[in-house]
């Protein structure tokens, strides 16, 4: 944990959830694990205000509490890595929505504002909300609902259970085999429920988490599918795909090394789910091509071959592009180069360098020492004893790459970019808030002006009360806030990525 990460969490838990969460959140970053009398003492606040906080923390999995070691108190945790993925709840939505319709993505954004929720009332909010209301859209959702489950994109939440029968301390069952088993949900007592005629929901005291590790796998598949059509071409894309789906049927989901996939199973299945013709003509060539930038190796010669897909090393080579890419960008291409023979070599001298990289030997200084400055290479001194009665020995110095390092340092600095993106996002839009509340107000006047009949001559004159030099600033507002936010985005991936990377290097 560092000072960036802290600032971050305690940004997204203020912008979201409010001051008094923002302190309670604070205190349990800055501790191992803490107690509720713990924690009044330090923050100062009452003891209902800081119940209230842990309850809205607990809701949104954003903290965690255990039994202390002696078996007495409840102590409470905070999860830095959920708070982070607070931001990127948009991308989640957008995922559903490409890959499954509106519908789902309505469900999964409810769920996502709900955090935690009964399946009753995430799909009559989401009927509340629908462009259209009667009995098939509740049909609809509810089947929407049960779909998303299947999938496991939905998940119950673990509930608590008492130590023993004379503790009053709980702990999570996270073992329930029900986790992913959709209730009976009758139809006619949802519609009773949304008229009104009863409280009761069918589904009372079952309640529905968003199954985030189910879309950082779609996440991951994604930026490997992506990298091989960006190496090779979409045929290869599709190939691993297919892949990727015979992986799932018979290895963990997030095992560094799968369990051989044969070839003759990849053709059937790609022969019997796809169309694409030249890829099935060519299945084995795809598949030899896709081996030799190493996303599969080959395991044995049985049945036509068969393969497996090692995510350590796939993961090692994105995050090598990602670097040179990142030095690119901020150094210049011929830095890239000098950082790529030094990896290639492993340990180099400084006058071998410049050869190796066919650098100019004052740029090749400048640039190694620069990179060497910024952490992007270490440097190993060594000693040697000088001939003869020279006396002092000499020493000579290698330079070598640490990708471990690298990594760390790269994430604290998109903990730092995130935050100040963040920050001044905020920043801007509450120095311009009258004016942005005010462009919405005559929007939703023109709209309803619009909708009534009105002439146009009329809402031009409406539209008029919006100076032209308020309409510039307003414009710059709205083009850096998009800005920021894509650029929020942007950092997020690499965040994904490199996190991804050091997942696979614990293990």
């Amino acid at each position: 944990m560092s000072i960036q990460l802290g600032k971050l969490c305690s940004c997204v838990v203020q912008q979201h959830f409010g001051e008094v969460v923002r302190i309670v959140a604070d205190d349990l970053f800055a501790a191992v694990a803490k107690t509720l009398p713990m924690i009044v003492k330090s923050t100062q606040l009452s003891k209902s205000e800081v119940c209230r906080a842990l309850a809205i923390l607990l809701k949104f999995s954003l903290a965690r509490f255990q039994l202390n070691k002696a078996g007495t108190a409840t102590e409470y945790t905070l999860d830095y890595e959920r708070v982070l993925m607070v931001l990127r709840y948009p991308r989640y939505v957008h995922l559903i929505q490409t890959k499954y319709g509106h519908e789902s993505a309505i469900l999964t954004e409810e769920l996502l504002r709900a955090g935690c929720q009964t399946a009753s009332y995430i799909i009559l909010k989401a009927t509340s909300i629908s462009d259209v209301k009667d009995k098939n859209t509740i049909t609809t959702l509810r089947q929407k609902f049960a779909d998303m489950v299947s999938m496991n994109y939905f998940m119950r939440a673990p509930e608590p259970k008492p130590i023993d029968s004379n503790s009053e301390l709980l702990m999570l069952d996270c073992e329930d085999p029900k986790l992913f088993q959709m209730p009976e949900l009758d139809l006619r007592k949802l519609l009773d429920l949304q008229e009104g005629k009863t409280t009761i929901a069918p589904d009372e005291g079952i309640h529905w988490l968003v199954n985030l590790e189910k879309f950082h796998l779609d996440f991951r598949d994604a930026i490997m599918i992506n990298a091989v059509e960006r190496l090779i071409d979409a045929n290869a894309a599709e190939c691993l795909r297919f892949l990727l789906q015979l992986m799932y049927s018979r290895t963990k989901p997030w095992e560094m090394v799968s369990n051989p996939i044969p070839f003759v199973e990849l053709k059937q299945l790609c022969e019997k789910k796809s169309s694409n013709l030249e890829m099935i003509k060519f299945l084995d060539q795809y598949v030899a091509v896709i081996e030799s930038v190493n996303f599969v190796s080959k395991f044995g010669d049985m049945g036509g071959g068969q393969y497996t897909v090692n995510m350590k090393k796939i993961h090692e080579q994105l995050i090598w592009s990602c670097i040179e890419n990142i030095i690119t960008e901020k150094y210049g291409s011929k830095s890239a180069r000098i950082f790529r023979v030094i990896r290639m070599k492993k340990y180099i001298e400084q006058e071998d360098i410049q050869k190796e990289a066919m650098v100019p030997a004052k740029d090749a200084k400048q640039l190694t020492y620069k990179l060497l400055e910024e952490n992007f290479l270490q440097i190993q001194a060594f000693r040697k004893p000088g001939g003869g009665n020279a006396g002092a020995p000499k020493s000579f110095f290698l330079f070598y790459v640490n990708q471990t390092q690298i990594v760390s340092m790269l994430l604290e600095v998109c903990y730092k970019s995130l935050y100040n993106s963040i920050t001044r996002s905020t920043h801007d839009k509450s120095v311009n808030k009258r004016l942005i509340e005010k462009s919405q107000r005559l929007d939703s006047i023109v709209e309803a002006m619009k909708e009534r009949g009105e002439s146009e001559e009329y809402i031009a004159e409406i539209q008029e009360t919006l100076t032209p030099p308020e309409k510039e600033i307003l414009q710059k507002v709205k083009i850096r806030v998009k800005s920021l936010y894509s650029a929020e985005i942007g950092i997020d991936e690499t965040i994904f990525l490199l996190k991804l990377y050091q997942q696979y290097q614990k293990k």
